[in-house]
């Protein structure tokens, strides 16, 4: 199986996962911080992620992802949107996105409150 790697200043997180699971899903099962705030049907772009490593490994991308990457964030070629991109066979290493810990704390703010009281949140730049 292969295994998924998140890494935020947040998260360090290792999963193993089935192919053609979805990059949200593996977040969820590792509990990496990715946000999903319209719940992983690919209308917003709060779980956008950056593919560090395994690009070639995930699944194509769809024209419709490719139209709501456009309204993220500091979008870049090795961009992707975790509800919408499926694991191949090989290893993938993925960065989330401060977009997308931001939607994530949004729709946690007990979380969002403990990390500002432990000076974790906002993320120093």
């Amino acid at each position: 199986m292969p295994k998924v790697h998140f890494k935020s200043p947040l998260d360090d997180v290792t999963v193993d996962v089935a192919p053609h699971t979805t990059l949200l899903d593996a977040a969820e099962k590792a509990g990496a911080h990715v946000g999903h705030s319209c719940g992983g049907v690919c209308a917003c772009s709060t779980c956008h992620i950056w593919i560090r490593k395994g690009m070639e490994s995930l699944s194509e991308q769809r024209d419709d992802e490719a139209d709501r990457l456009d309204m993220g964030f500091d979008v870049r070629p090795y961009s992707r949107l975790s509800c919408q991109t499926e694991v191949g066979a090989e290893d993938i290493q993925v960065e989330i996105t401060e977009e997308s810990i931001t939607a994530y704390l949004d729709e946690n703010p007990v979380l969002r409150r403990q990390l500002t009281s432990e000076g974790k949140w906002p993320l120093k730049k």
